[in-house]
């Protein structure tokens, strides 16, 4: 009869253990699901801040315009190419959506440079405005990015950690890939030459 009791007392144990470490594994795998909603979520304002920007450049700087359309061309692709949050595990997946991002980072890059020729527009309060929001918004980029990071790196320890990660073999849950510098050059510091 003890014996009896001390398989079932083991067994709750075991029971109890699994449902708290799955429950877990639930709670940070949609963790790292709000944080990659909120770094979609500042792409997104800066793709919506962009055309605004173009607008407010075109005025003055009309004989630009394959910059013009390069930033226009990069912002389209940037959003088209979407990442489900199912596919967050898959490197190529990641890797595809940061090229995007990065792209339209570059051609932004560029329409920045040019608009050191014309001095009439940075001094224009819709240009200044403008730039504002989006300095503000590569802020929250970074910032969304680094939420995410943090929350992957918890959800993967979590996942590869012992005995954790039986529990996750059984309830299929695969590490998560996080944000990498994909833009050449990213990790040196750019040199500004006047």
């Amino acid at each position: 009869m003890k014996a009896l009791l001390v398989v079932i007392g083991l067994a709750a144990v075991v029971g109890i253990y699994g449902c708290a470490t799955y429950n877990g594994l639930v709670g940070a795998d949609e963790s790292v699901k709000q944080h990659w909603a909120d770094v979609e979520g500042a792409y997104q304002r800066r793709a919506d801040l962009i055309p605004n920007l173009v607008s407010t450049v075109k005025g003055y700087m009309a004989h630009e315009e394959k910059v013009l359309e390069a930033v226009t061309a990069a912002r389209a692709q940037a959003t088209q190419v979407k990442l489900d949050v199912s596919k967050l595990s898959d490197p190529k997946a990641v890797e595809e959506f940061e090229k995007a991002q990065a792209q339209l980072s570059g051609a932004f890059g560029r329409l920045l440079a040019t608009s050191e020729r014309y001095p009439d527009l940075k001094a224009n309060d819709n240009f200044k405005t403008l730039m504002s929001q989006l300095e503000g918004t590569e802020n929250r980029i970074n910032v969304e990015r680094h939420k995410y990071n943090e929350s992957v790196q918890t959800y993967n320890t979590k996942v590869r950690s012992f005995p954790t990660s039986m529990v996750a073999g059984i309830g299929h849950f695969q590490a998560k890939v996080p944000f990498k510098a994909t833009t050449a050059g990213a990790e040196q510091a750019p040199k500004v030459q006047f």
